[in-house]
């Protein structure tokens, strides 16, 4: 499966809804931090990848290493009614 990388060039338009590739590692936006001049952007990656914990990319990092990838979508897993809680004795 080939993926159709775009790169971002600007940060007003991060999704939490769209899946970037981040030094080949896919991963979704959570948000931003950081004051107006030194922004720090948020990004978690997404189950079943080698990282595994949160990572910051400020401005510059963001133009260099961030690529969307088209056509893929990150949807929260749904939780099924008829699902059972496990219970410890």
């Amino acid at each position: 499966m080939e993926l159709n990388l775009i790169k971002v060039y600007d940060s007003t338009l991060l999704s939490s809804s769209k899946v970037y590739q981040i030094d080949g590692t896919l991963s979704r936006y959570l948000g931003d931090e950081g004051t107006i001049q030194h922004p720090q952007y948020l990004f978690v990656p997404l189950p079943n990848q080698r990282k595994k914990a949160s990572f910051r990319l400020n401005r510059n990092k963001l133009m260099t290493r961030c690529y969307e990838v088209e056509g893929m979508v990150y949807q929260k897993p749904v939780v099924q009614d008829n699902s059972q809680q496990l219970q410890l004795f």
